[in-house]
């Protein structure tokens, strides 16, 4: 299964800095440019569409940058959107289109035996989506534009400088003979895995190639599988093989035997052979509209902050091709860090350092468990000596057996069971992900398409509605107190009538009380 974005966005040339940790790298001893907007973001892939439009739509003004001419490809890796991303779309209205566009998957089968049944799943998306990416972005950029997002196609990221109060960015145009110079106070790359944005803060990119030589392909079948959705290895081949739901298949096989370049000719007979060994069948595959070759790394960045920039999605974090998780946890990475810049650069917060710093804090130890799990699958799929196959049937075999072990690895995979770091004493909910809560008001996710924290009070009025977050109340007659975050986590809780220590958690995250 594969989930690595194929954000290409801007690169470009280092420029020199001190350390790579410093709030005060790429200082300019040039003069400043004039200010261009408040948001500079380089790459226009899904995490940087989802961030411009969050940020434009919180009413700050979003210039992104993108080194290739406007028009979406549909070339890409990326096709899986999996339940806690779908539920962030949904707070932003786009979910039940996307769903209309997919194919909905609630099972799945691995290594022959292993079956998954995503319905266990509590959210109102208990499936996986199988969605090309370029459907992703076709709505993430619609809305960007929507809120009022402006797109600088063509435009080459050379250098960057920053300063106490803003970033320097200086762009060669397509159709200019001279590179410019734009300003914003912050800037974030999500510019791919050959981020320009992470080179020229000389920020190293550690890791190794996990896979090498996958072809990847979209086929139709002359035979329907068995599993509309399977993953499975045998012999000296893996394969994985799921349905757009448009007639079409997206196959992807790797043999190890056959390891090349990414340059070297592809055809569909290749990958043929490949289904034919992994699962017994080729299932009749013709009239490839698409067949590419590919290699997965696996890396992550040790600083997802420089000062005034950030990294996100593939600049940050990039993983093997197994669950799916490379586009979703670059659009959730997106999720935490719009709504902090939006705080910072709105005064919505009493300490805009500590704000910024919990983006690295939260997202990164995510970027770490990801490269893990799917690192884990991948190696699982590839087992070849007998040792190896023998671990990963024991492995399957208590996965099956095991319900509440299954669910817990689903959940991680889903992204619904992600939670963040929470202070010692705090309410057992806080840092984990709010459920789409039955509100007096709707749904908690369609609350929260304002963009604001959702106090959840109980109906009876014994809590007063504060100024730094949107009042809603409890559906039933639950006497208990919920703060929740823009991006959907559980920011604080009570359980006691009179919501002790409200205030300050409101002081903390939103500046008012």
């Amino acid at each position: 299964m594969n989930g690595t974005s194929n954000s290409s966005g801007s690169t470009g040339s280092t420029s020199s800095s001190s350390s790579p940790g410093s709030a005060r790298s790429m200082n300019s001893p040039r003069p400043e440019a004039p200010l261009t907007s408040d948001v500079l973001v380089v790459g226009s892939g899904p995490t940087g569409l989802l961030l411009a439009g969050d940020l434009a739509a919180a009413g700050l003004s979003v210039t992104v940058v993108e080194r290739r001419a406007h028009g979406i490809s549909n070339m890409t890796r990326a096709f899986v959107v999996h339940a806690r991303t779908l539920e962030m779309l949904d707070a932003r209205g786009l979910a039940d289109e996307l769903v209309k566009r997919g194919t909905v998957m609630d099972r799945m089968r691995m290594f022959g035996r292993l079956a998954l049944d995503l319905t266990r799943l509590r959210t109102r998306f208990p499936y996986l989506l199988v969605a090309p990416q370029y459907e992703v972005e076709q709505l993430l950029e619609r809305r960007a534009l929507s809120e009022g997002v402006q797109f600088r196609y063509g435009a080459e990221l050379l250098s960057l400088h920053q300063d106490d109060e803003g970033v320097t960015a200086e762009l060669r145009d397509s159709d200019a003979e001279e590179p410019v110079s734009v300003r914003a106070r912050y800037l974030v790359g999500t510019d791919g895995v050959h981020s320009g944005v992470r080179k020229a803060l000389g920020l190293p990119f550690p890791g190794v190639a996990v896979i090498r030589s996958i072809v990847l392909a979209d086929v139709r079948l002359t035979e329907e599988p068995e599993n509309m959705l399977t993953v499975n290895g045998a012999g000296d081949s893996f394969a994985f093989i799921a349905p757009f739901g448009d007639g079409y298949y997206r196959v992807m096989g790797w043999n190890r035997k056959r390891q090349v370049p990414d340059t070297a000719p592809v055809d569909l007979d290749e990958l043929r052979t490949i289904a034919r060994e992994a699962f017994g069948s080729d299932y009749g595959m013709h009239d490839a509209r698409w067949i590419s070759r590919f290699h997965s790394d696996e890396r992550q960045s040790p600083a997802y902050r420089v000062g005034r920039v950030f990294l996100a999605g593939d600049a940050a974090h990039v993983h093997s091709p197994a669950g799916g998780q490379g586009m979703n946890t670059g659009l959730q990475d997106a999720a935490n860090l719009s709504w902090k810049l939006a705080a910072v650069l709105r005064g919505r917060t009493t300490d805009a350092e500590a704000l910024l710093d919990s983006y690295q804090a939260e997202r990164h130890p995510v970027g770490e468990a990801v490269l893990r799990s799917s690192g884990a699958l991948v190696r699982l799929a590839m087992a070849h000596n007998p040792l190896q196959r023998a671990a990963r049937s024991v492995l399957v075999r208590f996965l099956d057996a095991v319900r509440p072990a299954a669910d817990k690895a689903i959940g991680m995979i889903s992204g619904l069971g992600i939670s963040y770091g929470a202070e010692r004493g705090s309410h057992p909910l806080t840092g984990k992900r709010a459920p789409d809560l039955e509100l007096a008001e709707g749904r908690l996710y369609e609350v929260l398409r304002r963009g604001e924290f959702v106090l959840v009070a109980p109906r009876d009025g014994r809590v007063a509605a504060p100024e730094g977050a949107i009042c809603a109340h409890w559906k039933s007659e639950r006497g208990s107190t919920l703060l929740v975050r823009p991006d959907g986590y559980v920011a604080w809780a009570s359980d006691r009538p009179d919501a002790p220590g409200l205030h300050a958690a409101l002081t903390r995250w939103t500046g008012r009380a």
